[in-house]
Order: C-alpha cells, then sequence, then structure tokens
C-alpha cells in the first residue's frame, strides 16, 4: 500500500476535525441524486472503521427509495454494496487493520442479542442502530452543519465513509473493485437464498420470478447447489438470454405467456422452489401456483411500502404451501463473502457478466436512468479507478 493509504491521526474529540469528500446525496424523494461536497467527521469511535470507497453497486432499494417506495430520513448518501480499502480503524478494531481490502454489508449485528445468539445475525435486533452507534456527532454534514444520513449505515455513493466494524469483512485482493462490492447484496442475497433460506439440494427443481442482479445470482447458486432444473422468468428477452448464460436450463417470457402455467408444463405438479425477486402481488401470487403441493414459495424482492399479497387461502391450504419472506438471503455475511470471494477466483461463480455499466459518481443518475429502463443487470458506480 502506498504512503497515502497509512493510518492518518485520528482527531481526539469527535466532531474536532472533517475531511471534505464528495457524495450522491438525495434530498427529495421522489428525486434525483445530486453530487455534494460533504465533511466527514476525522474521529472513529471505537468499533468504526474509516474506508476508501473504491466502487459501489447500484441496488434496486435505493431505487425505490428515490422514488419514495421505501422511506428514508432525508438528506442521505444511498448505496450499500461497497468495496474498498480500510484508511483507520477504531480503538477497539483489532481484526481488521489499515490497507485490507474489505466489501461492506448491510447486515451488520452486534453478536451479543437473542438473535445473534441463535445465529441469525441477519436479524440483529440492533442492526438498524449500529451505523449510528455511540457516536455523539452526524459522521456526516453538510457545510452548514445540517446532518446527512447513511443508508443501511452504509450511504456508499461516497469518496470515503465510516463504518461500523461489524459491517465489513476482508476479501482477497484479487477480486475487481467493481465485482468485489456485488458480494455484499445481489450476489450474497442470491446465494443466501438458495443456500441458507430454500436449502435446496442436488435434483431439485427452482423458478425464479425477476432476472436482475439478484435473480441472476439465485440462477447461479441454484446450479451450483445441483439442481436439475432452473427455470428463469422475465419480460425481457436480454435478461432471460443472460440468465441462460447464468445456468438456467429453462427461460419464460412472462410478457408472452402465463408463467405458472408455462412452469407447470415443464415440470408438472410444479417445482421444489419459487422465487420471487419482483416482490409484488402478482409475482408472489405467481411463485405460489409455480410450487409443488407440499413445497414453499420465497419472497426475495423488497416490496414497497403498503404493498399486500392477495392469495387464494383455500389452495395454500388444502395443498400445504408455504410462503416465506427471505432477507438478505438469511446470511452470515463474515463466512458467506469470502467463500463467495474464493469461488469466483476458483471460476465457478460468474461475476464478469454481472456488471453491465460503469459509471462515475457524477453519471450516477444514468446508471438508475439503465436500471429503470430494464437494461442493466448490475450497474456499478466506479469511485476511485484503480483500486485496490
Amino acid at each position: 500500500m502506498t504512503d497515502e493509504l497509512l493510518q492518518a491521526p485520528l482527531a481526539l474529540e469527535p466532531g474536532a476535525s472533517r475531511t471534505p469528500v464528495r457524495a450522491a446525496v438525495l434530498a427529495a424523494a421522489p428525486g434525483r441524486l445530486e453530487t455534494e461536497e460533504l465533511l466527514l467527521d476525522d474521529w472513529l469511535a471505537p468499533s468504526e472503521v474509516r474506508v476508501r470507497v473504491a466502487a459501489c453497486g447500484l441496488c434496486h432499494s435505493d431505487l425505490h427509495m428515490m422514488e419514495a417506495e421505501l422511506p428514508v430520513l432525508l438528506p442521505t448518501v444511498v448505496g450499500h454494496e461497497v468495496s474498498g480499502i480500510v484508511e483507520a480503524v477504531g480503538a477497539d478494531v483489532t481484526d481488521l487493520a489499515v490497507g485490507d481490502y474489505v466489501v461492506a454489508c448491510l447486515s451488520m449485528y452486534c453478536g451479543r442479542c437473542r438473535a445473534c445468539g441463535e445465529g441469525r445475525t441477519f436479524l440483529c435486533e440492533r442492526r438498524n442502530d449500529l451505523g449510528r452507534a455511540e457516536r455523539p456527532v452526524p459522521r456526516l454534514v453538510r457545510a452548514d452543519g445540517e446532518p446527512v444520513g447513511q443508508v443501511a449505515g452504509i450511504g456508499g455513493l461516497i469518496e470515503r465513509t465510516i463504518l461500523h466494524r461489524n459491517s465489513v469483512v476482508a476479501v482477497p485482493a484479487e477480486v475487481p473493485a467493481d465485482r468485489a462490492g456485488l458480494l455484499g447484496c445481489a450476489v450474497l442475497t442470491g446465494y443466501g437464498s438458495v443456500v441458507h433460506g430454500a436449502r435446496v439440494r442436488a435434483g431439485e427443481t427452482v423458478a425464479v420470478i425477476g432476472c436482475g442482479g439478484v435473480g441472476l445470482n439465485l440462477v447461479q447458486s441454484a446450479v451450483l447447489a445441483g439442481a436439475r432444473e432452473v427455470i428463469a422468468v422475465d419480460l425481457g428477452a436480454a435478461k432471460l438470454e443472460t440468465a441462460r448464460r447464468f445456468g438456467a436450463t429453462q427461460v419464460i417470457d412472462a410478457g408472452e405467456t402465463d408463467p405458472v402455467a408455462a412452469v407447470q408444463a415443464l415440470v408438472p405438479g410444479g417445482v421444489d422452489h419459487a422465487f420471487d425477486v419482483v416482490g409484488r402481488s402478482a409475482t408472489v401470487t405467481q411463485a405460489v401456483g409455480m410450487v409443488r403441493a407440499g413445497s414453499t414459495a420465497y419472497v426475495v424482492g423488497i416490496p414497497p411500502v403498503g404493498e399486500q399479497f392477495n392469495l387464494m387461502g383455500i389452495g395454500v391450504v388444502t395443498q400445504a404451501k408455504g410462503l416465506r419472506g427471505l432477507l438478505m438471503g438469511a446470511n452470515h455475511f463474515p463466512r458467506d463473502i469470502p467463500a463467495l470471494a474464493d469461488l469466483y477466483l476458483q471460476g465457478r461463480l460468474e461475476l464478469d457478466a454481472l456488471v453491465s455499466q460503469r459509471v462515475g459518481l457524477d453519471d450516477v443518475n444514468r446508471g438508475f436512468d439503465l436500471m429503470r429502463s430494464g437494461e442493466a443487470a448490475r450497474v456499478v458506480t466506479v469511485i476511485e479507478p484503480g483500486l485496490p
């Protein structure tokens, strides 16, 4: 690492000094992002790390916030699929060091609550507080002192950020930055939903509704798990062709045919597992209709606030079908993300084709426009080319 990445002296008092950083800020919703210069606190709490951001993927959850479909306190910095270099660590951080190459994940955890004790760190009872834990002053402010939030305690569309130690994990530097960040959300959610949530076994059958970044990783993770049929469902021919590249054995254009009938025709009686990555009532109903009696459909996509699922109750009961929500793939990211990085380096996990476009920080709105158009699997904002 260069001298520039050596640990900078930390301020003795919170808010005593601040460093200018450029960030993409959401000031109103619905709205677009504006690039602003903010001030980042130089002081670190004992459990915090400062990260120089290399890249940040764009997620549909970010877009939902921009379109006022998910609640968020404004102004704020969106983005959470972060890769970068550790620049400084708090006094209690002993397992990360300056110069470590890390990936962030919004499934931060305390390690002490009941959920963490049960091994379900993704449901940590304090996860929504850890991004602000024991901080006497805001991490980010505007020039006039107005606090600026960090979505999910991360706020990745920024040059530098301060994160809770339990929201990052070290990965091999051989994983390119524009792909590494995707391990923290899109890849992790798809992989975990298959491996930890549904526990797909060799020889089983799977249907995936929605073939964006998360859906493609559901597809390839089902293949890794040994599923004999992996059926991809979407409205776009281009996305379905990409799903084939990721291992789908069959594809269904839901704009041209009834997807439930089409799945039932391919797998009489229905598939063992169906995953809805869209998070809408219509697609959730389709997922339930695709699974065989006694099996479960999974909701992976985050529904907009107020979205309600309408199901025919008699069919759910008489066929003993289940419907289960999966949050972030039921992951334990300190274990899962390094394992996924190793799979990529072994050539067993496709990440290269997942990145369909790259944009700079000043061009981030174009990345979200590509997402809206359905033209992109995953768009990545490259904050600082050349890292790590």
